[in-house]
C-alpha cells in the first residue's frame, strides 16, 4: 500500500459526471501481495466503471466525496470505486450502488487554474460488498477481497491470441488510439488483466461493462470481450469502407460537400432517409405527376438530379428549387372542356350588352369556328373603343360562352419587357412574367386572356414590352412561347387571348398586324338611355341598397344627365351620375325624410349642382377666323374649335395648342393652299407680306395630333382674311393636300356622335368617306345633313352664311 506524500493535499474536486477523457493502461500482472482493509470507503462513480489494474483520472464534486477524500490519510489511502446503478441519482445510497467495485488508490492530485481539483487514481483489486457499515457523512463497507485464479489452459492461450488480433485491428482502424496502446498490449501475460484492460476500452453500455467487472472467470470475461470486439471491428470496418467511397467520390478540398455524402452513405447504409431525400422524391413525384411535354420533362429530372448534389446552404439550392416548382405547378395538361352554344352563347351577349350587333354578329361567327373547329388556329382579337363602352365585359360575356376561365392583365404604363417574357434565373428573385404567372393561378391552359390597354405600353432602357408580345399574340409562334426565367417551351395557341385599346395609333404596326381589330364605337343618346335602364340603374339600385320603388328617375330627367352631365362615348360617368342620385335617395330614406323619391328635372341641379356642358358653338363661331371641326380622341370624338388671327408681321405662321407634328404639317398645308388661292379667293396676297398668322386649338393642355383637322384650318385661314363669319351648325373633317384635294379620314361613327351631341345641323366630310356612313347608326344620323366635298374650295360654299 503507497502511501501520498505530505505534500499532496487533496481539496474540493469537481462532480464525478463522467471519466475525464480516460486512456486506461494495465500492469502487466496484478498485485500479488496486496491486503484490503475490512472496512474502506466507498466513492460512488457514475457513466463509468474502474476495473483492476488501470489508471484513471477522476472529477469528484459532491460533498460526500470531497469529505471522502479529504478524510484519507497518508498511511490510509485505499478506498472503493463502485458504479451506480442509476447515473441520475444525485446522492446514492447504499441500495443505489452495484455489489461489486474496484479497490483503489490516489496517484496524484492536479489543482486546475480554475481552482478546481483533479486526481488519478489506480484500480487494484476487486471486491465485494458484505454491509454498509456508515452512511454519514459519506459511505463506508464492510468489504471482501476478491481473488481471482487464473490457469493459462490452451484454450485460454487461443483466446488471448483471438482477443489480442481483434484488438490490434481495432486499435489500428480507431483514429484517437495512441500507438502505445498496441504496444502494452502485447505485453500484458495475465489473462484476466488482459480480459480488465479491454474491458476498460471497450465502447459498450456501464451495465454490460459492470456485467464483465463481475464475471470472477478470466476465461468466460475474454469470451464476452472477443464478441463486444468482433461487433466493434465490424462497425469500425464498415465507417473505414464509407469514408473510402466517400473519399473517392469527392474532392478533399471540399470538407462541407464531403460531410455530406458521408452522412448519405451512412444513412444509406442504415437505410434511413434524411428531409432532403423527402423532398427530392416528393418533386421528383410532382414532376411526373404535371405531364409536360418530353423535353420538359427530362430537362427538369435533369435539373432535379443536379439539384440532388447541391448542397442545401449553397444560394443555388434554393434558386434551381423555385425553378423546379414552377415548371410543376404550370397547367401543361389541365384544361377546361369547350361547351359552346351558340344560342346560349348569343343570349349571353345580348342579356349582358345592349346594341352592338355588328360586334355581336363578329363575336358569334368567331365562336361558331371554334365550334366546328377546336383544333384550329383561331385569330387574336382586339376591341378598339372609347373607355365605358364594354369592352372588357365583351370578354367576361364570351368566356361565359365558351366555359372558359377569364384572366384580365393591364398592360398600361409597364415599361419592361421582363414582365411579359419573366427574368433570368442568373438575376436574384427571377420570376416568371406575368403571361405565365396568371395561367399559374388559373390552373388551365386554356382561359380566355385579356389584354387590357394595349395603347398605353410604354418602354425604356428596359426593352419594350409590346415586341416581347409578338410572339404571345401569332398563331403561328405561341405554340413554342419560350419565357426568359422557364426557358422551355409553353403552348399557348389554346389560349384564346382578346387585346383592348381606346385608339390604334400608338400600337405599333407589326403588333397590330397580328390582330383582328373590331372597333367599339361610342354610344348614341337613345342607346345610353337604354342601357341606363336595363343595366346602370338597376345595378345601381342593387348597390346602394334600394327598391325598385324607392327610386323613380323620368325619361326627361334621364335625358339631361346625359347630354349635360356626361357627355362621353361610354356609360361609365353616366352610372357614376346615377350612383350619385341613388346616394342622395338611400341619405333621404334612411334619415326617414321620404320613402320614395322621384328626380325631376327641377331638381336634378340641387342634387348634381349646374350643367356641366353648354353648347358654345354659336358664340365661339361668332367670330371670322373661327371654325368648328370634328376630332376623335381615345375617349371618343369631340369637336374641336380651330381658331386663326392676324398680326403685324412678315407672313409668318405661329401654331399653339399642344398640336402634334401630323397637326402642324396639316397647319401649314393649309397655309400654303390658301396662299396659292389667294386671287381665286378673293383675298388680297399682299397680306401676307404685311401679317404673321396664328392657329390656335384650344384646351392646350390635351396632346392633339392627326390630319383630319386639315380643312377645318383652311376654312379658318379663308374666314380670317375674307372677314367672314362661318356657320355656327357646320362642322368639318378631313384631310387636305398642297394641291387642295380633301382625303378620307377615321372614325367617323364617333365624331359624328360628338356633332349630334353638340348640336350640329350639317357635317361637312370628304367624299371618299360616303360609303363608311353605311356603318352609322340610324339614330345618329338622324336629323343631321351630311356634305361631301372633294377639294378644299368646296368647303367654302357650304360654310360662309349665304
Amino acid at each position: 500500500m503507497t502511501p501520498v506524500p505530505e505534500k499532496m493535499k487533496l481539496v474540493e474536486i469537481v462532480d464525478v459526471d463522467a471519466p475525464l477523457d480516460p486512456r486506461s493502461v494495465a500492469d502487466h500482472e496484478p498485485e500479488r501481495d496486496f491486503q484490503l482493509p475490512d472496512v474502506i470507503g466507498i466513492l460512488p462513480i457514475r457513466s463509468a466503471v474502474a476495473y483492476p489494474g488501470t489508471v484513471m483520472p477522476l472529477a469528484i464534486g459532491r460533498e460526500r466525496s470531497k469529505m471522502l477524500i479529504d478524510d484519507l490519510v497518508p498511511h490510509e489511502t485505499i478506498f472503493g470505486l463502485v458504479a451506480q446503478i442509476n447515473a441520475d441519482v444525485e446522492n446514492p445510497g447504499a441500495g443505489d450502488l452495484y455489489r461489486v467495485g474496484t479497490a483503489a488508490s490516489v496517484l496524484k492530485v492536479i489543482r486546475m487554474p480554475q481552482g478546481s481539483l483533479n486526481i488519478i487514481v489506480h484500480g487494484i483489486a476487486r471486491f465485494e460488498i458484505l454491509e454498509f457499515v456508515q452512511t454519514v457523512p459519506y459511505l463506508k463497507a464492510r468489504v471482501r477481497m476478491v481473488e481471482i485464479k487464473t490457469r493459462k489452459t490452451k484454450q485460454v492461450k487461443a483466446l488471448m491470441v483471438n482477443v489480442r488480433n481483434i484488438a490490434g485491428r481495432v486499435i489500428a482502424l480507431s483514429p484517437n488510439v495512441p500507438e502505445e496502446a498496441a504496444i502494452l498490449l502485447e505485453n500484458i501475460g495475465d489473462p484476466s488483466g488482459l480480459a480488465d484492460f479491454l474491458a476498460a476500452t471497450l465502447n459498450i453500455p456501464n451495465a454490460e461493462k459492470q456485467a464483465l467487472l463481475e464475471e470472477y472467470d478470466p476465461r468466460k470475461r475474454l469470451e464476452k470481450i472477443s464478441r463486444a470486439l468482433t461487433s466493434q471491428l465490424e462497425v469500425l470496418e464498415l465507417s473505414h469502407k464509407i469514408q473510402g467511397e466517400v473519399r473517392q467520390s469527392i474532392d478533399k478540398s471540399q470538407r462541407e460537400y464531403y460531410l455530406q455524402e458521408q452522412l448519405k452513405a451512412i444513412q444509406a447504409e442504415l437505410g434511413q432517409g434524411d428531409k432532403r431525400t423527402e423532398e427530392i422524391n416528393e418533386l421528383q413525384s410532382r414532376v411526373k405527376k404535371a405531364a409536360m411535354p418530353e423535353s420538359v420533362e427530362t430537362e427538369a429530372f435533369r435539373e432535379l438530379d443536379r439539384l440532388s448534389k447541391i448542397p442545401v446552404a449553397s444560394p443555388e439550392y434554393s434558386v434551381l428549387r423555385t425553378w423546379i416548382e414552377w415548371i410543376c405547378e404550370l397547367p401543361w395538361s389541365k384544361s377546361t372542356d369547350d361547351a359552346i352554344d351558340i344560342r346560349k352563347a348569343e343570349r349571353i351577349l345580348n342579356r349582358d350588352h345592349y346594341g352592338l350587333t355588328k360586334i355581336k354578329q363578329r363575336i358569334l361567327e368567331f365562336l361558331a369556328v371554334r365550334k366546328l373547329n377546336p383544333h384550329g388556329k383561331s385569330p387574336i382579337l382586339c376591341f378598339v373603343g372609347p373607355p365605358g363602352v364594354g369592352k372588357t365585359s365583351l370578354g367576361q360575356s364570351i368566356a361565359r360562352a365558351m366555359n372558359r376561365k377569364f384572366i384580365r392583365i393591364s398592360l398600361g404604363g409597364i415599361r419592361d419587357e421582363a414582365d411579359i417574357r419573366g427574368h433570368r434565373r442568373t438575376y436574384i428573385g427571377a420570376l416568371p412574367g406575368r403571361i405565365l404567372q396568371e395561367l399559374r393561378k388559373c390552373g388551365v391552359r386554356n382561359p380566355v386572356f385579356m389584354l387590357d390597354e394595349l395603347d398605353k405600353i410604354g418602354q425604356d432602357f428596359r426593352g419594350d414590352p409590346a415586341s416581347a408580345l409578338l410572339e404571345v399574340l401569332d398563331p403561328q409562334q405561341n405554340n413554342t412561347f419560350s419565357d426568359h426565367y422557364l426557358d422551355q417551351p409553353f403552348d399557348l395557341s389554346n389560349v384564346m387571348f382578346i387585346g383592348t385599346a381606346n385608339y390604334t395609333e400608338p400600337v405599333p404596326p407589326a403588333l397590330l398586324d397580328r390582330m383582328e381589330t373590331i372597333e367599339l364605337p361610342g354610344y348614341t343618346e337613345g342607346e345610353k338611355m337604354q342601357i341606363a335602364r336595363k343595366y346602370l340603374i338597376p345595378r345601381q339600385l342593387r348597390e346602394h341598397g334600394l327598391k325598385k320603388t324607392q327610386l323613380t328617375i323620368p325619361e326627361d330627367t334621364l335625358r339631361a344627365i346625359i347630354n349635360s352631365y356626361t357627355r362621353e362615348a361610354g356609360v361609365r360617368n353616366l352610372e357614376r351620375t346615377i350612383g350619385s342620385l341613388c346616394r342622395h335617395a338611400a341619405t333621404r330614406i334612411a334619415k326617414g325624410a321620404s320613402k320614395r323619391i322621384t328626380v325631376n328635372l327641377s331638381g336634378l341641379a340641387k342634387i348634381l349642382g349646374p350643367h356641366k356642358f353648354e353648347s358654345e358653338i354659336a358664340l365661339r363661331t361668332a367670330t371670322p377666323g373661327v371654325v368648328t371641326g370634328l376630332a376623335y380622341t381615345p375617349f371618343g370624338g369631340e369637336i374641336l374649335f380651330v381658331e386663326s388671327v392676324a398680326t403685324p408681321g412678315k407672313g409668318g405662321l405661329l401654331l399653339t395648342g399642344q398640336i402634334g407634328d401630323v397637326m402642324k404639317e396639316s397647319a401649314q398645308a393649309a397655309f400654303s393652299v390658301v396662299k396659292a388661292s389667294a386671287k381665286r379667293l378673293g383675298i388680297d396676297p399682299e397680306q401676307f407680306a404685311r401679317n404673321d398668322y396664328h392657329i390656335h386649338v384650344p384646351a392646350g393642355a390635351v396632346p392633339k395630333d392627326g390630319p383630319s383637322a386639315g380643312i377645318a384650318m383652311f376654312t379658318a385661314l379663308v374666314s380670317l382674311l375674307q372677314n367672314k363669319t362661318v356657320r355656327p351648325d357646320v362642322a368639318m373633317t378631313g384631310e387636305i393636300t398642297l394641291s387642295g384635294l380633301v382625303l378620307p379620314v377615321g372614325g367617323l361613327k364617333e365624331k359624328i356622335l360628338a356633332a349630334k351631341r353638340a348640336g350640329i345641323e350639317t357635317v361637312i366630310l370628304p367624299r371618299r368617306n360616303k360609303k363608311d356612313l353605311s356603318d352609322v347608326p340610324k339614330e345618329a344620323k338622324a336629323n343631321i345633313n351630311f356634305a361631301f366635298v372633294t377639294k378644299a374650295p368646296d368647303v367654302l360654299r357650304i360654310t360662309f352664311e349665304g
